[in-house]
């Protein structure tokens, strides 16, 4: 009978590679609701600000039961394990739906303990040739709100011009809890990396969550009792191993500004005029350098040599505030760190492309160049 698989060719010919093909496309899934008391509850904390303990674990026991009767299903096919597992959170009939989806990978020598992984079969290809041996698919959450006791103190900085702490305090604290967490996983599961980390925020019954997903995997260069994190992408963490470098920590900063009162009303008549509105200009690159600032610090306190995969985001929050966050991987040199190959293969970088593509008028097959050509 065919196999429906949802590796791409490239993904395919990367698993081939190492020893592996292809196999079913696997799904689990979990509608769960909060009930009564949970969403009263979560009312309470979101008067507070901070983490809301409730809505955080009701979001964790529906994505702990959807992505075990997916790995469950994939074992009762016999599947050496699950790679290119993703998940999602679906608004259901007025309830929430979490989703896992992935693919049944076949070891052809048999043998070798289950994985489940997060990032591609590309990305696998990567993470097995610099040396990690997958583990678990693995993931920490945080849900949160800003609260009314932090946003009424908050709200009488934004008459100033500078950083709210209290803001900034919030976000920091909650995006390193969802790290801790992730992190916390991985070791449960014997693990000494997470690889591949990719966060996602997202508002969920009033509040948000904050998601990271990774790769939990063991490298026998690394130590065994402490977890390094990543968010590398697979190429990336293959090209450091080359040249012998390890991950050690993803680091993450956030500042939150208020350009003040007084600060707004000038530029907003500057905003009639032509020209630099230099109050938004120097908001700005304060907010990004205290950002800086505190990644660098970090880094220099784990004895980092490099951070390297910088990104920097900025958001207009709303109310003359605006969220500046920078992220990026801790990386040193260490013994033990090498690649199997000395050529990363082009099928391992290519990105593949959706054959499948909406339109206004509802759904087509037809890719763009196609359509320009018709």
């Amino acid at each position: 009978m065919a196999k429906v698989t949802g590796l791409s060719g490239n993904e395919i010919y990367c698993m081939a590679l190492k020893g592996y093909s292809a196999g079913e496309l696997v799904v689990g899934n979990s509608v769960n609701s909060m009930g009564f008391l949970g969403s009263l509850g979560a009312g309470l904390n979101n008067i507070l600000g901070g983490e809301i303990p409730q809505v955080t674990q009701a979001i964790q026991d529906g994505r702990m039961h959807a992505f075990a009767r997916m790995a469950k299903e994939a074992q009762n096919h016999g599947a050496s394990g699950v790679a290119g597992v993703s998940g999602d959170l679906r608004a259901f009939s007025g309830n929430t739906e979490f989703l896992f989806v992935g693919s049944c990978v076949f070891s052809k020598s048999g043998g070798g303990d289950f994985f489940t992984t997060a990032g591609n079969a590309q990305e696998l290809w990567c993470h097995m040739d610099a040396g990690y041996r997958p583990i678990q698919h693995v993931f920490g959450n945080i849900a949160y709100s800003m609260g009314i006791g932090g946003g009424f103190i908050g709200a009488l900085k934004q008459l100033g011009r500078g950083e709210i702490s209290e803001y900034s305090d919030v976000f920091n604290k909650t995006r390193h809890k969802a790290l801790d967490r992730i992190t916390a996983a991985a070791r449960a599961d014997g693990a000494n990396a997470v690889l591949g980390i990719r966060t996602t925020i997202l508002p969920w019954m009033g509040t948000h969550e904050m998601v990271m997903t990774g790769t939990a995997a063991h490298h026998p260069g690394l130590d065994s009792d402490h977890v390094v994190t990543s968010d590398l992408t697979g190429e990336e963490l293959w090209s450091m191993a080359s040249l012998g470098y390890a991950p050690m920590k993803l680091l993450m900063s956030t500042s939150i500004y208020s350009l003040g009162l007084v600060g707004g009303i000038f530029s907003a008549l500057k905003s009639f005029a032509k020209g630099e509105i230099s109050e938004l200009t120097s908001l700005v690159h304060d907010a990004r350098e205290h950002a800086l600032d505190r990644l660098k610090a970090e880094a220099d306190s784990i004895g980092a040599e490099e951070v390297v995969g910088v990104k920097t985001y900025i958001i207009e929050i709303g109310q003359g505030l605006i969220e500046f966050m920078a992220i990026g991987t801790a990386v040193r040199k260490a013994s033990g760190m090498a690649t199997a190959t000395q050529m990363m293969p082009a099928q391992a970088i290519v990105h593949d492309k959706d054959t499948w593509m909406d339109s206004d008028m509802g759904m087509s097959l037809m890719r763009p160049a196609d359509s320009q050509g018709a």
